[in-house]
């Protein structure tokens, strides 16, 4: 069996949130996946720089959208790399049991798989290295993905704006 990676996408430019959000919120998203089944982690940034101790694959085209980001992390795995876990930096209530649960869904048939709350798409979502081409800019957000339910489990959240900010951050 090959390796899992996780890819965070780090790179936007956080206008709507007004600071570089990624470096308040990706170091509670690097401890979650720390206590996940993945190899490896990929940190994609783009707009600003990151200090952090994962490795940091830096993407210059960053701007043209969340797949090219991805693309850039995707690029950086080694050729043992099997399946990719993306997450998302602004979402720092990632639990490590959604990626448990999205790697397993993978494994029992490899089509791309996210996890959903309530029903809505989230995060992580896992794609096999079969996947990986074709990403468009905008990201996998038009792509057709069997959702895996993550109901009982809080979802990651998605911090664009200081409101949206956990209690705890």
């Amino acid at each position: 069996m090959g390796r899992v990676a996780a890819v965070v996408l780090a790179a936007g430019e956080a206008t709507r949130f007004g600071a570089p959000k990624q470096r308040l919120l990706l170091p509670a998203v690097l401890e979650r996946l720390a206590r996940s089944p993945v190899d490896e982690v990929v940190v994609v940034a783009g707009a600003y720089e990151l200090e952090t101790d994962a490795h940091v694959v830096e993407c210059p085209e960053w701007a043209r959208g969340p797949g090219a980001s991805l693309r850039c992390g995707l690029a950086a795995l080694g050729d043992d790399v099997e399946a990719a876990v993306v997450v998302l930096a602004d979402g720092p209530g990632l639990d490590p049991r959604a990626v448990e649960r999205v790697l397993a869904a993978w494994r029992e048939r490899s089509d791309v798989v996210a996890a959903s709350y309530e029903g809505a798409r989230g995060h992580p979502l896992v794609l096999g290295r079969a996947d990986w081409d074709g990403i468009p800019d905008e990201g996998l957000r038009d792509r057709p993905v069997r959702l895996v339910p993550c109901d009982d489990l809080e979802p990651p959240g998605d911090v664009d704006v200081p409101a949206d900010l956990p209690d705890d951050a």
